[in-house]
Formats: C-alpha cells, structure tokens, sequence
C-alpha cells in the first residue's frame, strides 16, 4: 500500500521492535550503545521513533540482541524505504495528533480486526453518515466539518486500494439502530455496509445482545496487524488514545477478538440482518 504513507509511524514500529529484542536480549541501552558505537541518548532515540533508523543501524543492533535473522532482514528493509510526507498530511489541522498515529500505522497495516459497539465505524461510514456524526461531535469544529468528512472519505479508500487493507470487524446491533441523520441517511448506510462486505478483503459481523457474554463488554478497540512489525493495539480515550504493543498484553486482546468473532453472527447471517433493517 504504498500510497499509505507515514514516516512517523514506520519510525515508531522500528522503534518498538528495537526496544522488544533489547528488552528480550537484556541489554541495557548502554551496552547497545557501546556495540554499535554511539551514546546511550541515541538508542533511547531509535526506540522512540524520534530519528530515522538507518539500515545498518537497524541490523547491527538486532544481530546484537541475537533476533532471528528474518526479523533483522525484515526491519532493515522496512528501515530501508524511502522518507515521503505522510498520506494524511493535507487534514493535519482538523485531525487530532493521537489519531493521525493511528491512520498512519493503519496505512502501514496488511490486516486489521476492529470492534466497535456504538456507531458505524468511521471506516465502514458513507458521506452522508459521517457528515451528521461529525456534525453532531464537540471533537470537530463546525468551520472543519467538511475538511473532516473528507479526510474520512480518504482514509475509508485502503479498503479498496490495489493492495488493500484485510478488513474484520465486528459491529455492534445498537450501532446499526443509533438514530443518525434522516431515515435514508440510515438506509443508505445499510446498503454501504451490504456492498462493503462483499468485498473479498472485508469481513463484517453482527453482534447482537441475544447471542450472548462476549469479551468486548470494556469497549471498542482495534488490532493493527503488519508484515515487518508485531501488531499493535489500539484503544480511544475522550482526547487521547492508548496503544499496546507488549505483545504479552495483546494476547488478550486477541483472544477478545477471537471471542468477539466466535459469539457474533456470521458474515452470511449478518448480511441478512443488515437486509432486514431495511426492510423495517
């Protein structure tokens, strides 16, 4: 997806895999300092995502950490592409800093599972239905409504890109009854929704409350899955987002995503629900 791209973010997966093999080797940042010939502040750096990581960098510190030598062929790679302007750069203004890590680690994602029980995630949205959502937030100014649904309208094309993002999400039923805009607004989103899960790269459930316990009851959240990187999740707060990447918490993650999908309506079957809504 190379049209998905976002400098900051692929410096920040390096970082957290340098950081991941460090920690799993029990090196202190002085010693990886000392191994590759340079201070203790610039490994904390390279961790961080603050400076690019050079190639060479890159496989000096993970052959010194011991990684596997298809982890250090894969970041070094990923280290080698080019330095370009980030995908969503002309909404900087009207999108807030946590989210904009967010969609530039999704442009960076092959695959993503995504839970959302409120509303229509905003990847899934039509026009009309993400211009009376934004319209209706205190998060976006009335004079960045437009500006906004654009960038929505942008973000939403990974789905049918060349090289498309792999899509499982599980929506919550109240998300599909939740009174946005005018009957046709909603109607029209039914129809999006139908149309979208026909593509061979989406995978969309139903989940109702009749079918049962199920692990999201803490909320919505979503899993970033990528070729030359651990995943990542991802969870959104008021004004700010919390992201996991210790790859022993995101095995609870996903598991819930794996309950999620057991307990809720197949794709099959959720289509056909989504048909009888607008029928209603």
């Amino acid at each position: 997806m190379a049209q998905w791209t976002d400098p900051a973010a692929q410096r920040w997966l390096i970082g957290v895999e340098l950081r991941h093999y460090r920690q799993l080797a029990n090196r202190p940042a002085v010693a990886a300092a000392e191994a590759i010939g340079c201070t203790a502040g610039k490994i904390n750096h390279l961790e961080s995502g603050r400076n690019r990581q050079q190639p060479d960098e890159v496989a000096a510190l993970l052959r010194y950490y011991g990684a596997p030598d298809d982890v250090v062929q894969r970041l070094s790679q990923l280290a080698e592409r080019d330095d370009q302007r980030a995908w969503w750069s002309p909404w900087n203004d009207v999108t807030a800093a946590w989210f904009q890590s967010f969609v530039g680690l999704e442009g960076q994602a092959s695959h993503e599972f995504l839970y959302e029980p409120v509303f229509v995630p905003g990847l899934l949205q039509t026009e009309a239905y993400a211009r009376a959502v934004t319209s209706a937030t205190p998060r976006v100014r009335p004079d960045h409504v437009d500006r906004f649904v654009a960038f929505r309208q942008a973000r939403a094309a990974v789905l049918t890109d060349s090289e498309p993002l792999e899509l499982a999400v599980v929506v919550g039923e109240a998300a599909l009854r939740l009174d946005v805009g005018d009957p046709e607004v909603l109607q029209d989103q039914y129809r999006h929704l139908i149309r979208l899960a026909a593509l061979p790269n989406v995978e969309l459930q139903i989940l109702r409350p009749e079918d049962g316990i199920h692990s999201g009851f803490t909320g919505a959240f979503a899993i970033l899955g990528f070729d030359h990187a651990h995943s990542v999740g991802y969870v959104e707060l008021q004004d700010d987002a919390v992201y996991i990447h210790d790859q022993e918490r995101m095995r609870g993650y996903n598991m819930a995503a794996e309950n999620l999908r057991e307990v809720a309506l197949s794709p099959a079957d959720s289509v056909r629900f989504i048909e009888s809504l607008g029928r209603d």
